[in-house]
């Protein structure tokens, strides 16, 4: 959800009184998590405060704040919760798509989740119920992408539609709203996030020409992809 829009603090919340400051192990996570947040606003996939950003270190989600602009974030506003939604760390409330996030992590091996309003992948929530298979990177987030049915934002509604959407893959799109992708790093996340926006907008692209269909790729070819990519990257 846009964060610019009035939220609600989450029910199950400290106040700032209770807050604590963050142990040595989570001030890298915090700064990293800043640093994710402000890309996704430097590469368009965001406008303004909205979409959001977490990670997982131990039973702490570090999320971050609502209605606060990313590249304002010092290492003082930290925000972190437990895995049930009570407010551990800082005085900021945590985002109002908090319920997502963390149905995200109860559900899956996610260590960090990203969420966006980025343009192109909303534009194709609003046509289909999931992504053609217009390039063969679908395979890295586990098949076709899917389209989670719409719900009202920061809602247990939409957090459990995200869920199913996601279930054996690592990104989802959002109808009407975004997209989620979630990875074992931030970098990860961020960087499902970037290929899905990129795909629908290839796909889309690829539709607007007239007299033409694009060719999409078969169930068979896009596995043979996934094995491919299991052999991927540099091993250490």
């Amino acid at each position: 959800m846009g964060e610019d829009m009035a939220e609600r603090t989450p029910s199950a919340s400290r106040g700032p009184q209770e807050s604590r400051q963050p142990s040595e192990d989570l001030v890298p996570a915090w700064a990293e998590l800043v640093a994710t947040a402000r890309r996704t606003v430097a590469d368009g996939l965001v406008v303004g405060t909205s979409g959001n950003v977490s990670v997982r270190v131990g039973d702490t989600v570090l999320v971050t704040p609502t209605g606060v602009a990313y590249d304002r974030l010092a290492p003082h506003d930290v925000v972190g919760v437990d895995l049930d939604g009570r407010q551990v760390l800082g005085e900021l409330k945590p985002t109002s798509e908090l319920p997502m996030h963390l149905a995200v992590y109860r559900g899956t091996d996610a260590a960090a989740v990203v969420h966006t309003h980025a343009v192109h992948a909303t534009a194709v929530s609003t046509i289909v119920d999931e992504l053609p298979l217009i390039h063969y990177m679908a395979a890295a987030l586990g098949g076709p992408v899917r389209v989670a049915g719409y719900a009202l934002y920061g809602s247990d509604e939409l957090a459990g539609n995200v869920l199913s959407a996601l279930r054996d893959r690592s990104a989802c799109l959002l109808q009407n709203h975004g997209t989620v992708a979630y990875g074992s790093t931030l970098d990860q996340a961020y960087d499902r996030t970037a290929q899905l926006e990129w795909m629908c907008r290839v796909w889309l692209a690829a539709s607007s020409v007239p007299g033409h269909t694009p060719r999409l790729l078969s169930r068979r070819q896009l596995r043979a992809v996934a094995e491919r990519l299991r052999g991927y990257g540099q091993r250490s």
